[in-house]
């Protein structure tokens, strides 16, 4: 079956390299539409997308994480000139959950515009120790939000094949 969806679906891959080349604000405009345009249980919307170009402010969360998971990490953004965090009201028992939806529709959306991807959970590790409150707010995240998932997102000069599928994972119930 042929569909433009289920294509998308099958040529993302998660990118680990960038060029330095910015986005268009309506590159950016596009993948944030997409991601507000997410489902979410109960219409919550419990999250909060923020938009950062600032590498000197991604190089800071870099370094934190590395430190709070005690390894170098070389740059879990990959040199990518926009990353999208998302963050998420703890209170909502779905926020993680329709973050993860939302991060996907982000994804897809990229795919679609020529742009590459990867999802991001390792940021979660700068924004539990001591600096994680600062980072939320030089981040803006809203009162009471938590890290929930982040994006990169720009022209990738790394891919990769497909990843096999593991096969055992599907089951009907009739």
């Amino acid at each position: 079956m042929s569909n433009p969806v289920l294509e998308a679906i099958a040529q993302r891959r998660s990118n680990r390299g960038y060029e330095a080349r910015p986005l268009s604000t309506a590159q950016i405009d596009a993948l944030l539409k997409a991601a507000v345009e997410s489902p979410s249980a109960n219409n919550a919307q419990p999250w909060h997308f923020t938009v950062v170009r600032d590498a000197a402010l991604l190089a800071e969360i870099n370094a934190e994480a590395s430190q709070r998971l005690g390894r170098n990490l070389a740059d879990i953004f990959f040199g990518a000139p926009v990353v999208i965090f998302i963050s998420a009201d703890p209170s909502s028992r779905w926020g993680r959950l329709d973050s993860g939806v939302a991060v996907e529709n982000i994804a897809l959306a990229a795919q679609g515009l020529g742009l590459g991807s990867v999802i991001l959970g390792l940021p979660d590790a700068a924004f539990t120790g001591p600096k994680g409150p600062d980072f939320a707010r030089r981040l803006k995240f809203p009162e009471g939000h938590r890290f929930a998932v982040a994006i990169a997102v720009g022209y990738p000069t790394v891919t990769k094949e497909a990843h096999p599928v593991a096969e055992g994972r599907i089951d009907f119930v009739e």
